[in-house]
C-alpha cells in the first residue's frame, strides 16, 4: 500500500522576502521539497498533493512541480480564502491566507487513504518518512480495534527548530509516559538565549524562558481521512471567533491540539533520528545548503538527484 504526501505551499514566505520554496540548496540546483519527494518515495508514499494557491499555479508547476513529477504522481489543489464553510464569508479586505489548517483541507478531494502533511520548505530527514509509513501499516494491522482515530506526529527538540536570524513560532508539545501526545500550545516569537536555551515573550509582559529540550510539532503528522470532518467543525469554531479578522490564522498544531483537549483523538509522538532543517529567513540558506552538503558527502544523497 502507499500514502499520499500533502505539501503545504500555499504560504507567502513573508518573512523570507518571497516565495522561499523555489530556494536551491543542493548543489545541482535542488530545492528541499526534492529532497523531502526523495525520501517520501523510498519510505511508501506514491502521490504527492500541493496545497499552492491559484495566483501561483504556473509559476509553481514549472519552478517546483515539474521537479517533483518526475519521480512521483502530483496533484494540484488551491487554498481559496473564500472556500468557507457556511454561514462564514471572507471579510472584505482580508488578502492573507487562512493558514495552515485550512489548507489541509483544500487537499481532501485529492487524498485517497493515510497521509502526511508537511511544509514545503522543511527538511525532516528520510527518518521522519519511514516512521509515519511504520505507524499506517500498523494502524492498518489494528484498525478492527476501532475507538478514536488515532494520528501521529513526528517530533523534533526546539533547540533544533531555532534560527538566529530572528524569532520562530513553534507548537511546543506535552507527551505523556506511553509516548502520546496529550496537547499542542502555538508559541509565537520563540528566539534563542545566549546560553544555548530560548525564550518567548508573554503577553503581559516579560519572558518565559525554555530550556531547548522541548518536544515541537515542525507540522510534520500523519493522519486518515477521518481527520478532515474533525478539523472542518475546529476551523467552524475558529470562524465564529476569529472570522471578521485580516490576520487571524488557523494552525494546524492549534487545530490537532483542539482535538486532544476535547479526547477527540489520539496522537503517537514519532521521533525521527535525522535532524530537521529549514529555511524562515533568507540568512537561513547558507546553512541548509551546508547541511545538505555534509549528508551528500556521508553517501545519504547522490550528488545529483
Amino acid at each position: 500500500m502507499t500514502y499520499d504526501l500533502v505539501v503545504l505551499a500555499a504560504g507567502l514566505g513573508s518573512r523570507f522576502g518571497g516565495l522561499k520554496q523555489v530556494e536551491p540548496v543542493g548543489p545541482g540546483g535542488e530545492l528541499i521539497i526534492e529532497y523531502s519527494a526523495h525520501d517520501a518515495d523510498r519510505a511508501g508514499f506514491g502521490r504527492v498533493v500541493f496545497v499552492i494557491r491559484r495566483d501561483i499555479e504556473r509559476d509553481f508547476r514549472a519552478a517546483v512541480g515539474r521537479r517533483v513529477e518526475a519521480r512521483l504522481d502530483v496533484s494540484y489543489v488551491f487554498q481559496e480564502l473564500g472556500d468557507l464553510p457556511p454561514p462564514y464569508a471572507k471579510p472584505p479586505g482580508r488578502d492573507k491566507p487562512w493558514g495552515t489548517g485550512q489548507a489541509v483541507l483544500a487537499a481532501e478531494p485529492a487524498v485517497r487513504g493515510p497521509f502526511a502533511v508537511i511544509n514545503a520548505d522543511d527538511f525532516y530527514g528520510a527518518s521522519a518518512y519511514r516512521v509515519l509509513a511504520e505507524h499506517f501499516r500498523g494502524r492498518s494491522l489494528s484498525a478492527a480495534a476501532g475507538g478514536r482515530p488515532e494520528y501521529a506526529l513526528v517530533g523534533y527538540p526546539l533547540r533544533q527548530t531555532l534560527s538566529e536570524h530572528g524569532a520562530v513560532n513553534r507548537g511546543l508539545c506535552a507527551v505523556d509516559a506511553a509516548g502520546r501526545v496529550t496537547g499542542i500550545e502555538e508559541v509565537l516569537k520563540i528566539e534563542p538565549t545566549a546560553d544555548g536555551r530560548a525564550r518567548h515573550p508573554l503577553a503581559q509582559g516579560g519572558w518565559h524562558q525554555l530550556d531547548g529540550d522541548e518536544i515541537v510539532s515542525m507540522t510534520c503528522f500523519g493522519f486518515t481521512p477521518a481527520f478532515f470532518g474533525q478539523v472542518r467543525g475546529c476551523f467552524g469554531d475558529f470562524l465564529g471567533e476569529h472570522g471578521r479578522s485580516q490576520t487571524a490564522e488557523f494552525y494546524l498544531p492549534a487545530a490537532v491540539g483542539e482535538l486532544l483537549q476535547a479526547g477527540a483523538a489520539d496522537v503517537c509522538l514519532l521521533r525521527s533520528d535525522d535532524a530537521w532543517f529549514g529555511v524562515t529567513y533568507r540568512e537561513d540558506v547558507p546553512a541548509v545548503r551546508a547541511a545538505i552538503r555534509r549528508l551528500i558527502d556521508q553517501g545519504i544523497y547522490p550528488e545529483r538527484l
